[in-house]
């Protein structure tokens, strides 16, 4: 049998918690870090479906790439679907380890996995956390095999990241050649996409007024957040099966994403 802590050093190794942001709360929200792990379920985001989906499955440990708490909690009375999620967790002893903005800074980690959907090469970090680490950082950005049309790439993209919508910027009549991604909300990174020289910059959760800031420059592509992590899921299972056999690790089948389109 295997340790919750033996886990969870694994994913620290690979992620390490330093490289989260400051507002953010990736790590053990609930469980003890020594309770036997009799399977782990992964996810976006451990909200009560999820919890249901453990609990039916016999597994006790959910590794999610969204922290269910984000902000301190003074009750649990059950009012929220936070509150409701995490009472649930706790009555059923289920560990909810979460795995955030430090997997997204690492090379490996979740816009890899953009990267790799997209069949880019020449990869790099967009945003490097310093020039002594050039592996860590937000973003990524790489090279098609070939120069595709907008249009093309646009029909591609929206394949591959199995997303109903594409919100994007006006097109430019360029090939596409170059491109930067970065899973969530990426737009802090726009000014780097442009400076190297992206064609596009895949991201989600652009407001109205940010669309300008494109300025002719480049084409923003906005998926949706939850089409741009969708694939962290798959991430983590692969994380921990490489590492782990001594249990059962699924992916969830619960689509957790709160936005739906009206076709």
């Amino acid at each position: 049998m295997t340790e919750l802590r033996t886990l969870i050093d694994h994913l620290e190794a690979i992620a390490p918690p330093v490289y989260q942001e400051s507002y953010d709360n990736a790590g053990l929200l609930t469980g003890d870090p020594q309770q036997e792990i009799t399977g782990v379920l992964t996810c976006l985001d451990a909200i009560e479906p999820v919890i249901d989906e453990a609990i039916a499955l016999g597994y006790n440990v959910i590794v999610a790439h969204h922290p269910i708490v984000f902000k301190g909690l003074k009750r649990f009375t059950g009012a929220n679907y936070v509150e409701r999620t995490l009472l649930k967790a706790i009555r059923h002893h289920l560990a909810i380890y979460a795995i955030h903005t430090n997997l997204d800074h690492m090379y490996d980690g979740v816009n890899a996995k953009i990267a790799e959907r997209l069949d880019l090469a020449h990869t790099q970090i967009l945003a490097p956390k310093s020039p002594d680490h050039p592996e860590i950082g937000a973003g990524i950005i790489g090279e098609l095999s070939a120069p595709m049309d907008e249009t093309d790439f646009l029909a591609q993209l929206k394949q591959r990241m199995n997303t109903d919508c594409i919100r994007h910027t006006r097109l430019l009549n360029k090939p596409v050649h170059k491109v930067a991604v970065c899973g969530g909300s990426g737009g802090f990174l726009l000014d780097q996409a442009i400076g190297q020289q992206a064609d596009v910059f895949v991201t989600a959760d652009f407001k109205y007024h940010e669309f300008f800031d494109a300025d002719g420059q480049i084409v923003i592509a906005d998926i949706g957040h939850f089409e741009s992590e969708q694939f962290t899921i798959e991430l983590l299972q692969e994380i921990i099966t490489k590492k782990f056999t001594n249990f059962a690790v699924r992916c969830t089948k619960q689509i957790t994403n709160p936005v739906n389109y009206y076709k």
